[in-house]
């Protein structure tokens, strides 16, 4: 598994990262643009009555889309990580949903509980991402829809790797094949990206319908087989957490060095004839795009130096 794969690690990552997540990680990767037209593929025509699970809820970003379209008390946001739930408990507009701690792939709530299901950007961090999709399956009552929105594997082979350094990028032939193995039937899906990407395909929104009652077929027997995904490292104590804090170090060094790459592909993406409505670049943004100029400024100053 990729090294922010893992439950554990991905708790530790999201610890620090809520804390500038909104301001610098959604507006470069999950835009409000991205977000409506993903949302749109759902029937939401029934907006006051549809009870809503949010998975992977984090600071509150998707979910802010979502109560435009049902009332906020309809909704209950499912995160693993306190610190990303705790930013998106602050936001007016969320005052009224509810919040649970909880695992994708476990979910605590009982069969044709909802009538929507929701998860975005959060397959990436599922050890099993076939049993977070029958977990949507079961949880959701029939005639429901599930909708799940997520990257798909970089086609640049620089891209490809470092995100496969640190976490699941499924290939689109995967989303599909988890909606038709869970027993989803007219399932429908769009592709969204920022305006930065020339990749038409960057990311899916797939949504699918639930045909009857229950759980999925084949739940148990899929259920069983993976109940043990992420078994316990090897060695003592130390061993154990040393493991962990190399899976967070290089798995966060290499989830970061996707933000100086997307800011430079934000700024460029006029020079490189990129279609799209340019989104404009927030304060902390501009910060950081200063640092790098002036970090890069130092060492070229620096080896121009040592050559006289």
């Amino acid at each position: 598994m990729r090294l922010m794969q893992h439950k554990r690690e991905a708790f530790w990552f999201y610890r620090y990262l809520s804390n500038f997540y909104d301001k610098l990680v959604n507006p470069l990767f999950w835009t409000a643009r991205m977000r409506e037209k993903s949302l749109d593929i759902v029937d939401w025509s029934a907006g006051r009555q549809l009870q809503v699970l949010d998975v992977g809820s984090g600071t509150g970003f998707t979910t802010q889309g979502i109560v435009k379209r049902v009332p906020a008390r309809n909704i209950i946001c499912l995160d693993q990580s306190p610190q990303q739930m705790e930013r998106a408990m602050v936001k007016p507009e969320l005052e009224d949903c509810r919040f649970r701690l909880g695992d994708a792939e476990n979910l605590p709530f009982a069969d044709d509980t909802f009538d929507r299901y929701v998860s975005a950007g959060s397959i990436e961090y599922w050890p099993n991402p076939q049993r977070g999709i029958d977990e949507a399956y079961r949880v959701i009552k029939e005639g429901g829809q599930a909708l799940m929105i997520g990257p798909i594997e970089p086609a640049n082979p620089i891209s490809r790797f470092i995100a496969n350094a640190w976490m699941l990028f499924p290939p689109e032939s995967d989303y599909h094949a988890y909606f038709r193995t869970a027993g989803f039937t007219e399932v429908d899906w769009t592709y969204v990206r920022p305006h930065w990407q020339d990749n038409e395909r960057y990311a899916i929104a797939i949504v699918g319908t639930k045909p009857a009652p229950g759980k999925p077929p084949g739940y148990a027997e899929r259920k069983a087989a993976t109940a043990v995904v992420e078994a316990e490292p090897r060695g003592g104590w130390l061993g154990r957490n040393l493991l962990l804090t190399s899976r967070v170090l290089v798995g966060s060094a290499a989830g970061f060095l996707f933000i100086p790459m997307a800011l430079l592909a934000h700024v460029t993406a006029p020079i490189r004839g990129v279609e799209g409505e340019v989104e404009p670049l927030n304060r902390e943004q501009k910060a950081v795009l200063i640092g790098l100029g002036a970090l890069t400024a130092f060492f070229v100053v620096r080896a121009l130096t040592r050559k006289r």
